[in-house]
């Protein structure tokens, strides 16, 4: 919702609340700006539901914060319904080579197995430096994929490029 402050408010005749929160009652417009200046304040509409629109004197400053205060709360809860729920899920990408050491793949395999099971999604990325390395960074996939089928389940299918091939697995 949008916060009118100062000369945004158009209404000719406001209900107005003073810096203390006492009721002043319905003014006009001009005369709630001069108040406003006088006190060194801000006039502030608080709702567009009702005429006369009810307006607070407020400190210099203090409504234009809390407005700002306000939008961010909305769009980090809109951006939490579009994501489906609470917030933006990360998803922990592990990188491998294609010609990876088994001690390097036991390793990674572990931390996969422990994000999986702690019910966050992984990203699996095995580079390749050429087209001849692409099958074996397949096959270092497929060999992740089936070490950890308990733990987890590819979200979609075996993505590969020239610069390698990559996976999501989500927790089971």
């Amino acid at each position: 919702m949008a916060v009118l402050i100062n000369e945004q408010i158009r209404a000719s005749e406001v209900v107005l609340t003073g810096l203390k929160g006492e009721k002043l009652g319905v003014v006009s417009r001009e005369e709630a700006l001069a108040m406003a200046r006088s006190a060194g304040a801000d006039l502030v509409c608080t709702s567009l539901m009702s005429s006369p629109p009810p307006c607070s004197l407020m400190a210099k400053g203090k409504a234009k914060a809390a407005a700002q205060k306000e939008n961010a709360a909305a769009r980090k809860a809109s951006a939490g319904k579009a994501a489906g729920g609470g917030g933006k899920e990360k998803v922990k990408e592990l990188r491998f080579t294609a010609h990876i050491e088994d001690h390097d793949y036991e390793t990674k395999l572990r931390q996969a197995d422990k994000h999986l099971r702690s019910g966050k999604p992984v990203q699996l990325v095995v580079k390749a430096s050429g087209a001849k390395e692409a099958a074996a960074s397949k096959a270092v996939i497929e060999r992740l994929l089936a070490d950890l089928k308990e733990a987890g389940v590819k979200e979609t299918g075996i993505q590969t490029g020239g610069k390698g091939s990559q996976v999501k697995v989500n927790p089971r």
